[in-house]
């Protein structure tokens, strides 16, 4: 649901932060950004950054760009999409 201010303290839009809403810790996620997508589990949101653990960058045609990472921070203000 999408209740209250259009913007959190944080200055994000709430409607990306409600994207996450219904994600437990852990969940396999992909989340767009405009150069690409993390496919990671969900680690939670802390400070205006979505995190996920275990993930890898893959380009827009869905190549691999690099390795897994054991953490990655991912700006809410920068993503496009969440997906299972």
């Amino acid at each position: 649901m999408l209740f209250g201010t259009p913007f959190s303290s944080l200055g994000a839009p709430c409607i990306r932060v409600a994207l996450f809403d219904s994600y437990p810790i852990g969940t396999r996620l992909a989340v767009g950004m405009d150069s690409g997508y993390w496919v990671g589990d969900f680690g939670g949101l802390q400070d205006g950054v979505a995190l996920l653990t275990n993930a890898q960058l893959f380009s827009n045609v869905g190549t691999p760009i690099d390795g897994l990472r054991p953490v990655v921070r991912i700006p809410i203000r920068n993503i496009t999409f969440v997906s299972l």
